[in-house]
């Protein structure tokens, strides 16, 4: 039997991606998480093949959910879903080390063809965003500011946005408050700008957190 965690802020996408996933009897939803910090310690518990995650997620999203996960060592897969077009979250999920990224619209005709690959040891990108990213590379259009952010500043970038300080921050990422303090410099730094507002209203433009 396979394994899989699925990890969604909403009920009727898990209910969704469960019933396909349970289509095939040898698969098995091994757990459900409603956010990040969820997903991490459900995976930790039931050691899953394929963690399922959307990219979306609060608290820590599915960048970070990854990130945690490799520095786990888990035997895990990670799959991201997302809504998004956006070829900077490819570029950074692979840098992630993650091996599966899939648009929640494509999620009904190609999930069961994802993580078919995935336990087979390959990588599954959508094709379309893979297009999008090599164009973008050959026309070379990858200068905006915000492609200069770390995955983990717009990790910080994201928490800001959902109200934590820099104390909460520090402790759901594992970091000390002075990096957290150093992340947070740096991003703003970076997109030139000088107020949590302006990082909120960021956050909330590059879809970090729901509006």
């Amino acid at each position: 039997m396979k394994r899989i965690l699925i990890a969604d802020d909403h009920e009727v996408v898990r209910s969704g991606l469960r019933a396909i996933v349970e289509t095939r009897s040898n698969w098995i939803v091994s757990g459900e998480a409603t956010n990040g910090e969820q997903a991490v310690a459900l995976a930790l518990e039931t050691r899953p093949d394929i963690v399922i995650v959307d990219y979306s997620m609060p608290i820590m999203n599915g960048l970070e959910v990854s990130r945690r996960l490799k520095a786990l060592h888990l035997r895990t897969e990670i799959l991201i879903l997302t809504m998004h077009e956006s070829e900077e979250l490819l570029t950074e999920a692979i840098l992630a080390g993650v091996r599966g990224f899939l648009f929640k619209s494509d999620a009904r005709k190609h999930l069961i063809s994802a993580i078919e690959t995935l336990l087979d040891g390959g990588p599954y990108f959508t094709s379309i965003l893979l297009e999008k990213l090599l164009h973008d590379y050959q026309a070379n259009k990858q200068n905006r500011a915000d492609m200069l952010l770390t995955s983990r500043e717009q990790s910080v970038v994201q928490l800001i946005a959902e109200g934590h300080t820099n104390r909460s921050i520090s402790a759901i990422l594992k970091l000390s408050v002075k990096t957290v303090e150093t992340h947070r410099a740096s991003a703003m730094r970076k997109l030139r700008m000088s107020s949590t507002a302006e990082l909120v209203r960021y956050a909330i433009r590059k879809k970090l957190v729901a509006p």
